[in-house]
């Protein structure tokens, strides 16, 4: 870019003016933003041109640059257009304009030097942070992949496109982006890979946001992080990782190598070591690619599997789906042993039977139809059973098996199960011993020191060190005692109004005992209650509050008398009507005017026999505005007036049955409007065509004989052509005028494609129409040879036929088979080349011709390298001769410089003879002038 033209594209917040101008430092000063402006020479414009003013506004948008052509005392401001004085800066500079232009052009050159400065290191940037240098991804993808691909046994294969779609975000240039500060993460930069979702993100950035968290997280009370083992999250996927986990250096993919070098040939940021991290769900087996991004592949490996119910032979399946159904029952058998699973072949256990049988219980003494799912069951029957010992019996509740021994036979203890006694009957009680109980007493931190006795053990009176209930004093009392200090608790109860103010308060703060004091809405009571927080109660005290006729009283709460509205009276209202009927509507009782008279009018209406069955307007109630003008502003402003006023009755509107002009309808039309109409309908008598009808809109007819939907004389005359269906797949126009009758056959062609797409056919369309599908194939035939090419590369032998040709087994064509190595030739059936039956091996003169041709190759690679070697052998020695030729040149004409006289320099000698002969010929025309 030109330096004058980054001059004057650059923006800037300061004014340059022209010079010459002839505008002052107070009349120059504008408020707006602009560009940097030209000096002007002679007044005139940035482009040279000499009518426009100097000091006008530029490029720039300012508003308060002055204008005015050089000399002019009288300028106008720019800008706002005011007018300001002259500072001495002004004045010296119009007195000496060519200061000011020197000045200009210095301020000009210095913009200039400084924007190509600015635009250098913009370069500079640009070309240090520029896209890195593409990198070969095919060749990186398919040696990640390499081993993977080994063990599956393809090439392709679907699992892997999300894994070659992490590779190629992070081998493109640019691609890759951190979330965090929305940056492209170049390749040689530290990442951080969440383990969850793979994203990538700059290992600076991970941890800035793992500290802003904590410290945000931090500022939360105890009460929601009491361990303060803060968590953090991924910023994609909202992973929760703990403290422990804070990424602190800078690994691969898979975790092995730390600081791994950037290498063109591997993916970036990975170490190029197969991962071989343990696949999922475990299998035993690891991955086989390279140290990759993003999610490992599901396990290629092979093994044999059995479907889920057994009863499949094991197939070789893929690791990862290795689980599968053979789609049959499952015909296990079930809990119950008497159904079987009736399921598709499913993984895991069957599911529970979901018939039903008779179970008994456990004592067998009762049988109940029970899920075959819950076969066990027990009665409401105490077993009773007898002992072994003969005295007592089985107190247990219906069980399965022997109901066991006495419980008290055999070996028992005394009460603190010190003493055993063996000899004792189940009839008698084991006695206390004289040792002490030793039991651990309810505290859970001493023991009883009675001795053995029957019963629970007594309270604990040992001394011990107790703390108070708020926690702040100690004190040796009782083990079984409370110890409560005196020091009285400051926090504020539930009221949030109250301290506190009990002794030794745990923390658990009782509700305030206060009275709350506050006023209520009322505004006429206080609020009775204890203090509590928020808003009060309403107040319990009630005021009577009458209707109109003060029969019927409503109870509402104190402070709502004022907003409150009469209550609603049942009692009915006595007031005279003011309208013609005798007595009002039942209505109840009100306090204003009673409502309009909504019973019917019941008044014979004008012109016919029926009565206005409309409501009451005898005496309606209309809003009626002031007539006249006030006659000055002295007099006061006329408001509308509520009067009666009487209104007539409206027109009969009594449904009347009307037939319409043409006869199509009998219509109910308003007694006051009841004539003969036009229903709107068309006239849809038949023309004399017979496919069509009057459309003229109803209208009178006379009727012409004795069928009533044949047109008249006012029915309008058919003028359009024939428009009957046309035949199944005919789309012509019949020609004729509309005429009754069928139409004749159509005799328009059809232009219809052949088999083979090549040629256009002219088919009658009555024809084409009334043909079945074979004769259609038939017609639709150009009986040419079919141009379509086989698999095999040969043209079809049918004639143009409908549908795919036959396949390349059934080509009889001969095609020519080489044997590898392209020396022999035979000719075969391109039937037989399709199965594989034709073949041609080489013989022994091929492996000759072969051998030959390989010697001769290296016998010529010889003299190639025997040439080339003679050839730099030339080219050395005539470099060398023309390296010594020039220092042997040099060095004699050296050696002539020096020894050479003047007057034998040929040079020298030439230039003196020139002058001698340019002075003789001077001096002969001199002397021939004379």
């Amino acid at each position: 870019m030109d330096p004058s033209r980054q001059t004057f594209l650059g923006r800037g917040r300061g004014k340059r003016q022209p010079a010459g101008s002839g505008t002052d430092r107070a009349g120059s000063q504008g408020g707006g933003r602009g560009r940097d402006q030209w000096p002007s020479h002679g007044g005139g414009d940035m482009f040279g041109r000499a009518d426009v003013g100097g000091g006008g506004p530029g490029p720039g948008r300012g508003r308060g640059e002055s204008g005015g052509a050089w000399g002019q005392d009288k300028r106008k401001s720019g800008g706002r257009g005011k007018k300001q004085k002259r500072s001495e800066q002004g004045k010296q500079a119009e007195s000496d304009p060519q200061l000011d232009y020197d000045a200009a052009v210095r301020k000009m050159e210095a913009a200039q030097k400084q924007m190509q400065e600015s635009a250098q290191r913009h370069l500079e940037q640009y070309e240090d942070s520029s896209e890195e240098e593409e990198l070969d991804k095919e060749k990186i993808l398919s040696s990640a992949v390499q081993s993977y691909n080994q063990a599956l046994g393809s090439e392709e294969d679907a699992d892997l496109s999300h894994v070659k779609q992490h590779l190629v975000q992070t081998c493109h240039s640019g691609a890759a982006v951190c979330l965090i500060c929305i940056a492209t993460i170049k390749r040689n930069e530290p990442v951080w890979n969440c383990r969850l979702c793979a994203c990538m993100l700059h290992l600076q950035c991970i941890q800035r946001w793992v500290r802003d968290g904590v410290t945000q997280t931090s500022l939360l009370s105890d009460e929601h992080f009491p361990n303060r083992d803060i968590p953090w999250q991924c910023p994609k996927c909202r992973h929760d990782y703990s403290q422990a986990e804070t990424p602190t250096r800078y690994f691969c993919f898979c975790g092995k190598v730390e600081d791994p070098e950037f290498d063109p040939w591997l993916v970036p940021h990975s170490c190029g070591q197969t991962c071989s991290r343990a696949l999922q769900p475990e299998c035993g087996h690891n991955c086989l690619l390279l140290c990759h991004p993003g999610p490992c592949p599901p396990c290629p490996q092979m093994v044999k599997s059995t479907c889920y119910c057994r009863k499949k032979p094991p197939e070789p399946r893929r690791c990862a789906a290795r689980e599968w159904s053979c789609s049959q029952v499952c015909g296990r058998k079930l809990p119950c042993g008497l159904h079987t699973c009736g399921q598709v072949c499913h993984a895991g256990d069957c599911p529970p039977c979901s018939k039903e049988s008779s179970q008994p219980c456990q004592c067998g003494q009762k049988s109940a139809v029970r899920p075959c799912a819950e076969p066990t069951w027990q009665c409401d029957k105490v077993c009773g059973k007898p002992l072994s010992c003969g005295f007592h019996t089985c107190e247990k509740v219906c069980h399965s098996g022997a109901c066991g021994p006495c419980p008290r036979t055999g070996k028992r203890t005394c009460p603190c199960g010190k003493t055993v006694y063996s000899d004792l009957s189940c009839t008698e009680d084991a006695p206390t011993c004289i040792d002490t109980c030793g039991k651990e007493l309810s505290c859970g931190s001493h023991l009883c020191t009675d001795k053995c006795h029957f019963g629970p053990c007594g309270q604990c009176w040992e001394m011990a060190t107790k703390t108070c209930r708020c926690g702040q004093r100690k004190k040796s009392l009782p083990c079984n005692k409370e110890y409560l200090c005196e020091t009285r608790c400051t926090n504020m109860r539930n009221c949030q109004r109250h301290q506190c103010r009990r002794k030794c308060c745990g923390g658990q703060c009782p509700p305030c005992d206060q009275n709350c004091g506050r006023s209520l809405n009322c505004r006429n009571h206080k609020c009775p209650t204890k203090c509590h927080p928020g808003q009060c109660y309403p107040c319990n005290e009630t005021v009577d509050i009458s209707c109109h006729c003060g029969f019927t009283v409503i109870t509402v709460p104190c402070g709502r008398k004022r907003g409150a509205k009469p209550p609603k009276c049942m009692q009915p209202c006595r007031k005279p009507p003011d309208c013609h009927h005798p007595q009002r509507a039942p209505h109840p009782c009100h306090a204003n005017d009673c409502p309009p008279c909504r019973q019917r009018c019941c008044l014979p209406l004008p012109g016919c026999s029926h009565i206005c069955p409309h409501p009451c307007h005898t005496a309606v109630k209309v809003l009626q505005k002031p007539q006249g003008k006030r006659a000055g502003p002295w007099e006061p402003v006329l408001q509308p007036v509520l009067t009666v006023v009487r209104f007539d009755c409206p027109p009969c509107q009594v449904p009347l049955p009307v037939q319409c002009l043409g006869g199509h309808e009998i219509s109910p039309l308003p007694c006051s409007q009841a004539r003969p109409f036009p229903c709107g309908r068309p006239c849809g008598r038949r023309l004399t065509c017979t496919n069509h009808t009057c459309s003229k809109i109803c209208h009178l007819v006379t009727i012409v004989g004795d069928d009533p939907s044949q047109a008249g004389p006012e029915c309008e005359v058919c003028e359009e052509g024939c428009g009957r269906p046309r035949p199944e797949g005919c789309v012509h126009p019949c020609l004729r005028p509309c005429h009754p009758g069928d139409c004749p056959p159509c005799e328009q062609m059809v232009r219809q494609p052949c088999h083979c797409k090549i040629i256009q056919l002219f088919i009658e369309c009555s024809k084409w129409t009334a043909a079945d599908d074979k004769t259609r194939q038939d017609l639709l035939s150009c009986q040419s040879p079919c141009p379509k090419l086989l698999s095999c590369g040969h043209q079809c032998t049918q004639v143009c036929h409908a549908g795919n040709c036959p396949g390349p087994e059934n080509c009889n064509r001969k095609t020519n088979i080489r044997c590898p190595c392209r020396r022999k030739k035979k000719d075969v059936r391109c039937s037989a080349l399709q199965k594989g039956e034709a073949r041609l091996e080489c013989d022994d003169i091929c492996q000759q011709v072969k051998d030959e041709k390989q010697k001769a190759a290296e016998l010529e690679k010889e003299k190639h390298e025997e040439a080339e070697k003679q050839k730099q052998q030339e080219e050395l020695e005539e470099f060398q001769r023309k390296m010594n030729k020039r220092r042997r040149q040099r060095k004699q004409r050296s050696e002539v410089d020096e020894k050479i006289p003047w007057y034998r320099d040929r040079k020298t000698v030439a230039l003196l003879v020139s002058m001698v002969t340019v002075l003789l010929f001077a001096i002969m025309y001199q002397l021939t002038s004379d």
